[in-house]
């Protein structure tokens, strides 16, 4: 992580003081002042500040029910920001693993763990995320072959070179499905239903990888032990081509 993020979680100092501590040459990394406050160090570096040792605090990984109209932001704009939902301290500190639009509702999750995040998000991990959609336009008992055949295949989304990844179709209702993707492109979902003429209506994230959601809209909880672990495992796709 970056040696200002890591005073940050090794001590009281926000982003501004540690950067000041660091440029003020207070702050050694292995017996080397360090005055580069993007500089990488790791938990098992010996950091020291004044000659003190930091030790960073554990890190910490939530789950987050997000309500409609929030913004997956740690700062209100049109909408009030998700971080609303979360009353903790050094809140500020936490990021968003994958984000979602202000009429997405659903399973987020939060951590202040980079390393674990990126690991979740990167695209060769294909990490799977599963979304209930409400479609505009009923997928038939006639054409729903040829529609979930599409997905599997891959899209040719607007301004997109490339087709999107091999994705999982399966019917509920006429109007709702559950889609099971691993890529993460802007507005996907949305723009996957309109490469094949139909309209999203509405949108939940049940799953990311093997977590599913399980918290009441607006309340959060605290991953366990076996869950950070289970998210930080690569496993292979489920979707086929």
């Amino acid at each position: 992580m970056r040696l200002d993020k890591f005073i940050c979680k090794s001590t009281a100092l926000n982003r501004a003081e540690a950067s000041e501590c660091i440029n003020a040459g207070k702050i050694s990394v292995n017996d080397a002042v360090i005055t580069d406050i993007s500089f990488q160090v790791h938990e098992s570096n010996h950091i020291t500040l004044d000659g003190r040792k930091l030790i960073a605090r554990p890190s910490r990984y939530i789950m987050l029910h997000k309500p409609m109209h929030t913004l997956s932001s740690n700062v209100d704009g049109d909408y009030p920001s998700l971080f609303n939902c979360i009353e903790l301290e050094r809140v500020e500190d936490l990021h968003i693993v994958g984000r979602l639009d202000a009429d997405t509702t659903g399973l987020v999750l939060l951590t202040d763990d980079g390393r674990w995040s990126f690991d979740i998000i990167r695209p060769d991990k294909l990490c799977e995320k599963t979304y209930r959609v409400t479609l505009r336009d009923p997928i038939t008992a006639d054409n729903v072959a040829e529609v979930i055949a599409s997905f599997v295949s891959g899209l040719q989304l607007q301004n997109e070179k490339a087709l999107t990844q091999p994705a999982k179709l399966e019917l509920v209702t006429s109007t709702e499905v559950l889609l099971t993707i691993t890529e993460g492109k802007y507005h996907q979902v949305k723009r996957m239903f309109a490469a094949i003429g139909n309209r999203v209506n509405g949108l939940h994230r049940e799953q990311i990888g093997a977590l599913k959601l399980d918290v009441e809209v607006g309340l959060w909880r605290y991953l366990t032990a076996d869950e950070v672990a289970l998210l930080a495992t690569p496993t292979p796709s489920q979707i086929s081509a």
